[in-house]
């Protein structure tokens, strides 16, 4: 197939009313100006043939070699806003007007996405997106790009037109097409250059406040529409050959659609990265998409109107609490993690409505299985929902109102039945499985780090810490010594090879320091942890002293060290109390635990801190790294090129490293993966 008519395959009906003939015409030689009836053949076309990949291919090679005379993909473009135009003025419209507008998007997708993958030179001259001269139609904008048209009536209708079984294909083959302009992006790094040329991406960054503003609401009010994953999604079979399915059924993947593109946005220049703590801030390009993010607004309340500072220009209006719902619902996909995540952290009115709500369990408990699960998930998952918990630690009211939140049972925790705990038990537990899993597998010390900062965020509200999870903090503290003993041990075998070998020694010595280092950290912070329970929450915690008491020899090594043995004088301060207390009760027969604990329970009521030195409390705030582009604009182009419709070849992506032999997902085939610190499937016991 190329600029020569291919053969109809049903002899009957006129050659030049076939998908084969109008197609091949399309991408053929000759010229057809916008006004010519051959615009409305082509996209009135019933695109319900299957045609091999090598066919497709053929076609793309003859529009990329010919677009330069014809103009023809720049034409289709216009046309595709025409459709648009006439779609949002009469929503009323024949079907025909919404069926030419589907097809429009849909080849326009195809063409672009193999346009782009093989380009040459990198500004993607081949684009060809300017008319010439005498075929600018009057009506066109002079002052107006090609693409920031086409741009502008693709925004337009998403953020005007409803969501419903008539309109929901076309919907999902816009955002099919805003991923296929914007993969211009695969083929550069995250961070844009000089001479990077993004024409379409740079035209979504250039649209009115008021324009993004609907389109952000739109966007979230789609993806809560969860009801609407059940409509039956567009999918062609003309090029399904080629492109796997370049628009690929919707089926229950409705979110994914109408979140990308946003993250797309919302990602290029104002995201938070994995690791970051306490990192200087720097100043982004103002990304109007992450502004409409950041000031949306809650369609029931808006706190800034009732104290008389409205926020000044278009704000996008969401109803909170069926978001809320709906993102408790959905965890199980990265892209809802991410939404969150962008919420928590971008939209203080979010947060703000998240930290009241009574219900925290709708969040928490998918994020918490979630995290158990952690070998069968991406560290990405793991990074973003450990930073969602970090921020939400940072609040003393969410500290406190987690441990009143009582679970009847946890049906997937295995490893122990854990009936009638609270929350914040559980959030104790989980966090502390993650540290081992990582000490395990991973030995990522931003992991660690995040997983200990909120775990300090929450140590002095602690309330009634369960048995199990007083006993898992006790037992990360002797774990850790270990790991520690192990490497002191091992710096001080280095400097004897030092005295042998100075070149050698030097470079295992510093390694070995370096590690020792930040496991001395990691054994203070949880030192920190355990005393601010005993310090500000020991008399609601008798589980936590028990635990301290019976455990208690795992402590002397350290009491004399010059990092912990501040801290340890507080944890033998109440050891002693408590011994004290016990070596004076006079009892018939053996201690068990039950008894031991009654004592502790009894005198946790006439503890008052006598001899306790208060230290300043450790508080653990998130802040965005300086360049946190070069960590989300990769992730979510993987999510997008393995989950979604759109497809690009492997072989052409620049953006992120790709697992050719698994060339497979980045086709919409199979279990998706995130091959860029992918967490292994294998499993680990974590727990005795």
């Amino acid at each position: 197939m190329g600029s020569v008519p291919s053969t109809p395959r049903n002899a009957s009906v006129v050659p030049q009313d076939t998908v084969e003939y109008v197609i091949a015409t399309f991408v053929g030689e000759k010229s057809f100006p916008l006004t010519s009836e051959f615009w409305h053949k082509l996209l009135e076309l019933p695109l319900q043939f299957h045609w091999p990949p090598d066919r497709v291919r053929q076609a793309c090679d003859s529009l990329a070699q010919n677009n330069y005379y014809t103009r023809h993909l720049a034409k289709l473009l216009i046309h595709l806003s025409y459709c648009l135009q006439d779609c949002i003025s009469c929503p009323g419209a024949p079907s025909i007007t919404f069926t030419k507008a589907l097809n429009a998007a849909y080849l326009s997708s195809v063409f672009l996405t193999h346009t782009i993958e093989n380009s040459k030179t990198g500004n993607f001259e081949e684009l060809h997106l300017s008319l010439v001269d005498h075929e600018v139609p009057s009506g066109l904008p002079k002052d107006q790009s090609v693409e920031n048209i086409i741009i502008c009536s693709v925004l337009s209708f998403i953020g005007t037109v409803e969501a419903s079984p008539r309109t929901y294909q076309l919907h999902c083959e816009l955002l099919n097409f805003m991923m296929a302009a914007m993969s211009t992006q695969l083929l550069s790094g995250p961070s844009s250059g000089p001479k990077d040329f993004h024409p379409f991406l740079d035209a979504i960054m250039s649209q009115e406040a008021s324009l993004v503003a609907s389109v952000v609401s739109k966007l979230l009010v789609n993806y809560i529409s969860q009801s609407l994953s059940g409509f039956s999604g567009a999918s062609y079979s003309t090029f399904e050959g080629s492109q796997s399915g370049v628009l690929q059924k919707v089926g229950s993947a409705a979110a994914n659609f109408v979140l990308f593109p946003l993250n797309l946005t919302v990602g290029s220049n104002n995201e938070a990265s994995k690791n970051a703590l306490h990192k200087e801030k720097t100043y982004f390009c103002e990304n109007p998409f992450c502004k409409a993010l950041e000031n949306a607004r809650d369609v029931e309340f808006d706190r800034l109107d009732v104290e008389g500072n409205a926020h000044s220009g278009p704000l996008a209006r969401v109803p909170f609490a069926s978001l809320y719902d709906t993102l408790g619902m959905c965890l199980a996909d990265e892209a809802a993690i991410l939404l969150l995540y962008s919420l928590v952290h971008g939209n203080a009115d979010f947060l703000e409505y998240v930290l009241v709500r009574t219900d925290l369990d709708t969040l928490l408990m998918p994020i918490l299985e979630i995290l158990y699960n952690a070998p069968q998930r991406t560290s990405n998952q793991i990074y973003m929902l450990l930073i969602i918990l970090l921020i939400l630690s940072q609040d003393s009211t969410f500290n406190a109102s987690v441990h009143k939140l009582m679970l009847p049972n946890v049906p997937w925790y295995k490893e122990r039945r854990l009936n009638y705990t609270s929350i914040g038990s559980l959030m104790v537990i989980i966090l502390i499985r993650t540290v081992k899993y990582n000490l395990c597998r991973l030995q990522d010390v931003y992991l660690h780090t995040n997983c200990l900062a909120a775990l300090t965020n929450m140590a002095p509200h602690v309330h009634r810490l369960d048995a199990y999870a007083s006993q898992r903090l006790v037992s990360l503290f002797h774990m850790l010594s270990r790991k520690y003993t192990k490497l002191a041990e091992l710096q001080n075998d280095k400097m004897q090879i030092n005295k042998v070998n100075s070149t050698e020694g030097d470079n295992m010595l510093e390694d070995v320091s370096m590690e020792l280092h930040i496991y001395t950290d990691f054994l203070r912070i949880v030192l920190e942890i355990i005393n601010a329970i005993l310090t500000y929450a020991l008399p609601r915690n008798p589980e936590v002293v028990y635990a301290v008491m019976h455990r208690q020899e795992i402590f002397e090594p350290f009491r004399n060290h010059p990092r912990f043995n501040e801290l340890l004088e507080n944890i033998f301060t109440v050891l002693d109390f408590f011994n004290t207390r016990l070596d004076a009760q006079e009892l018939d027969g053996e201690w068990s635990v039950e008894k031991v604990l009654q004592v502790i329970t009894n005198n946790c009521k006439s503890w008052h801190g006598e001899g306790m030195k208060r230290f300043t409390q450790l508080r653990f705030t998130y802040e965005q790294e300086s360049h946190p582009e070069e960590f989300f604009i990769p992730y979510v182009w993987q999510l997008a090129v393995a989950k979604c419709g759109f497809a690009f070849s492997p072989s052409k992506i620049n953006l992120f490293l790709v697992d050719l032999s698994r060339e497979t997902a980045y086709r919409g085939e199979g279990d998706h993966k995130n091959h860029d610190g992918e967490l292994s499937a294998q499993e680990v016991e974590l727990d005795p």
